[in-house]
């Protein structure tokens, strides 16, 4: 069973969540998942919705290879709107925000928002772990590197799992001090990490159930699906289902999706293999 409660609310479910993703932003990898006007926001946040996501993930600022970093300002100029209204739009979704801010993470939470989804794992703000301790938000840490020019820099080719494990063993002792009550890992498929790496990841997912923490998988139509397949983003559909289900037949809890109904349909097949 898994259960998170933020705000007052619960989310509770014996199979794992879909958390659909809604990126407030011109650049992003994937261009059906950008929208720029509330109302598309609206939109598409309730397509996913009634495609089965229990939580919408909003990003305002793109981690793609390449992309230029803004700053908190500029991120909050950007969603704080679309949150407000998807708060009011949707009360039965849990707002989820992808940020690694520790002041954009205060006023999202303040604006309605439930879940904190940082790909730095508190890396790039030193004030980010007190802060979701103060906030008693659920809180996604993923793995990268420390740095964040080097976000995207595959340090070496060696496996990855003992990093992962190591990664995970000190950020989780972290929280703890900290008084993070919720955590919720993400071994960063696609970022800091070479596809070799990537695919062994998710072959060994398993053994990070020994945190006894939720899982998420973020491997929507990413690049080690595309280019081994030699296709492009918008053909990796097929590719990303595969995928899915690896990783949820070796432990992950929450998939991190841009085609909702699709993997919808691989936890529900998934749940009878199990």
């Amino acid at each position: 069973m898994l259960t998170l409660n933020s705000q007052g609310k619960t989310l509770q479910s014996t199979k794992p969540l879909i958390m659909g993703i809604l990126n407030i932003t011109p650049d992003s990898f994937y261009q059906n998942s950008r929208v720029t006007a509330v109302s598309e926001a609206i939109d598409l946040a309730g397509k996913m919705h009634a495609d089965g996501a229990s939580i919408i993930d909003i990003g305002g600022q793109s981690t793609r290879p390449g992309a230029i970093a803004i700053s908190a300002s500029e991120e909050l100029d950007r969603i704080g709107v679309v949150i407000e209204a998807l708060v009011k739009a949707f009360p039965d979704v849990f707002i989820s925000v992808d940020t690694y801010h520790s002041e954009v993470a205060k006023s999202v939470v303040k604006a309605g928002a439930h879940i904190i989804n940082d790909i730095s794992g508190g890396q790039y703000d030193a004030a980010m772990f007190s802060t979701i301790a103060s906030l008693n938000v659920p809180y996604v840490v993923m793995h990268v590197n420390e740095s964040k020019d080097e976000m995207h820099h595959v340090k070496n080719e060696a496996s990855i799992m003992p990093v992962l494990h190591d990664f995970f063993t000190s950020t989780c002792a972290t929280a703890k001090v900290a008084g993070i009550q919720q955590l919720i890992l993400d071994p960063g498929f696609g970022f800091s990490k070479s596809p070799t790496q990537n695919f062994e990841l998710i072959s060994n997912l398993s053994t990070l159930t020994t945190f006894q923490k939720p899982i998420l998988i973020g491997v929507s139509r990413k690049s080690t699906i595309y280019k081994t397949l030699g296709i492009t983003a918008a053909d990796a559909l097929n590719g990303t289902t595969v995928l899915h289900t690896a990783a949820l037949l070796h432990g992950a809890s929450i998939l991190r999706v841009h085609d909702v109904k699709e993997a919808k349909e691989v936890v529900t097949l998934c749940s009878y293999l199990q």
